[in-house]
């Protein structure tokens, strides 16, 4: 990786960056683009609608404005085009799942250093998580990211003549929902923990898909997959887990495959130096702080895996894909 020119200045924002960070979580838990969004209104009209302390409400409002995502004139505060667009709930486009998912995560990243000292999680899995909004967070952050990059990915890979898919811990099933849509012969499984069901059920219905994809509950360690597929897409799962594991998911994948099946996996791929690029590398401590083996992996690690376990012609696709993501594929000998 390229040495990077640091400056004091530079170091002081990365070291207090989190305070903006932590401003605009607050604006969207307490849903203060919502209540702007379409309306101009003072700070204790805000406070009277959210039931919060009029005074901190102005200064939370003052320095959204002063982070652009409020417009303030005279005493009144206004959602931007943006802020409603993103982060307001009227807006099918709304990104608060996946900030406030972020939020969740911030207590366990101030205490990385314990993470790192002990080589074990110090909190658990989002995704298993018992508090329904926790876990609704996660399941729909995800529906979020996914919802940015997943029509890209589904129009630019050719899946002619493909007629059936399994979205393999698939959560609200995005990508089978998209990958159906630019494929209109094909239909699709999405296969996740019975937590997952509502959610990806209502989604699907939501893209009008319900007779094409259909939801079967399992858990991918321990139940059985079903098999007959002449795709299977896994994106984002392989992280959470250490080789061993990774090794034996892809051979169930494979299993499911018919013969000439295409795999494709979804990761935050590092350089095979392991130093790059940099969210990959952040996203493997995200990982130790929250799994007990789970960390991104290297691209010659991922093609050496899927080998391993049945594939041939494994690439990565030419996909240019935001975080350092990649897709790689195989087919079933």
């Amino acid at each position: 990786m390229a040495t990077t020119e640091w400056t004091i200045p530079d170091l002081l924002q990365l070291s207090g960056g989190y305070w903006s960070t932590c401003a605009l979580h607050a604006g969207v838990k307490l849903d203060i683009f919502t209540v702007l969004d379409g309306t101009a209104l003072t700070a204790a009209d805000v406070a009277q609608l959210r039931d919060i302390d009029p005074r901190a409400t102005g200064m939370l409002l003052d320095a959204l404005s002063s982070l652009g995502l409020l417009e303030k004139r005279g005493n009144t505060f206004a959602a931007t085009p943006f802020a409603a667009q993103n982060l307001s709930k009227n807006d099918p486009r709304y990104m608060g799942h996946i900030i406030m998912h972020h939020h969740h995560l911030m207590s366990g990243w101030a205490r990385l250093d314990e993470a790192v000292t002990s080589g074990r999680p110090i909190r658990d899995r989002v995704s298993h998580d018992d508090d329904e909004a926790v876990r609704e967070s996660f399941l729909m952050g995800m529906f979020n990211l996914a919802s940015l990059i997943a029509p890209r990915i589904a129009h630019s890979v050719s899946l002619s003549g493909r007629r059936t898919l399994l979205d393999l811990g698939g959560g609200p099933g995005t990508y089978a929902i998209h990958f159906c849509l630019a494929n209109p012969g094909m239909s699709a499984v999405v296969y996740d923990l019975p937590t997952t069901r509502s959610l990806a059920e209502g989604t699907i219905a939501r893209f009008d898909l319900s007779r094409r994809i259909t939801f079967t509950s399992g858990d991918f360690h321990a139940d059985p997959v079903p098999s007959g597929f002449d795709v299977v897409w896994i994106s984002h799962i392989l992280h959470a887990d250490g080789p061993a594991a990774c090794a034996t998911l892809l051979r169930t994948a494979v299993a499911a495959l018919n013969p000439g099946g295409i795999l494709m996996v979804q990761e935050f791929i590092l350089d095979d130096t392991r130093d790059g690029p940099l969210f990959p590398a952040l996203f493997s401590l995200n990982m130790l702080i929250g799994t007990g083996a789970g960390q991104s992996y290297a691209e010659c690690e991922l093609r050496s895996m899927m080998e391993a376990a049945g594939l041939s012609d494994v690439t990565r696709l030419a996909l240019e894909l935001p975080n350092g993501a990649g897709v790689i594929a195989g087919r079933k000998q």
